[in-house]
């Protein structure tokens, strides 16, 4: 999956290749789909229940693939497991920066509510590491603009997203200054690509 990000490869239909064991250019769209629910979902620690509802299947159809998928990316299997075993020993998690968030809930006397705090574990190293990732970029983007005396102004970040309202003669260095900021503030072991449009309007540059 590494080697995937670091060549470029779309990830979901590298997934899809590796449980359906099929070169890639014969995936089908159905089952890049397939993969992509489960790229997102497990980050959620999504159910067989869960993913049959999202992609209309049979329940034991969607357990299958979610089987096949841990088989094929055990990494990702052991992962889940040391952090929920970490979880329940510490009564934490962390961002790979050191944030905390403790999960109260892994106590419960009540199944479903334990069940919420296993999720909640599973969820904040990565959701949390990319929230903290993002506040590092707003740091170095507004650095930059004051350092280079620029009128642009980062008005607003919605999730993975920056957004900059920029005077038309600054549009150039303000996409490097953004692209470069923003793919450079952290190294990890797969590369960070931050995609970067311009137009008159917020809807514009969809």
């Amino acid at each position: 999956m590494v080697n995937a990000f670091k060549n470029g490869v779309d990830i979901h239909q590298e997934v899809a290749s590796k449980v359906f064991e099929k070169p890639l250019d014969e995936i089908t769209k159905e089952e890049r789909t397939k993969a992509k629910a489960v790229n997102f979902g497990i980050v959620y620690g999504i159910s067989d229940f869960g993913l049959g509802e999202q992609l209309n299947m049979p329940r034991k159809e969607a357990k299958a693939y979610i089987e096949q998928y841990l088989e094929k990316y055990s990494g990702i299997k052991e992962y889940m497991g040391k952090i929920d075993e970490e979880a329940k020993e510490k009564g934490f998690v962390s961002t790979i920066f050191g944030r905390r968030r403790y999960i109260p809930e892994l106590k419960s006397q009540n199944y479903m509510v334990r069940q919420f705090g296993s999720r909640a574990a599973l969820n904040m190293p990565i959701q949390g590491t990319a929230a903290d990732i993002m506040k590092l970029a707003m740091i170095e983007v507004q650095k930059q603009i004051e350092e280079r005396n620029l009128k642009s102004k980062l008005i607003l970040q919605v999730h993975d997203e920056l957004l900059l309202e920029v005077p038309k003669e600054e549009v150039k260095e303000a996409v490097e200054l953004l692209k470069t900021s923003m793919e450079n503030i952290v190294e990890l072991s797969v590369p960070l690509i931050a995609e970067v449009t311009s137009a008159d309007s917020w809807y514009g540059c969809k």
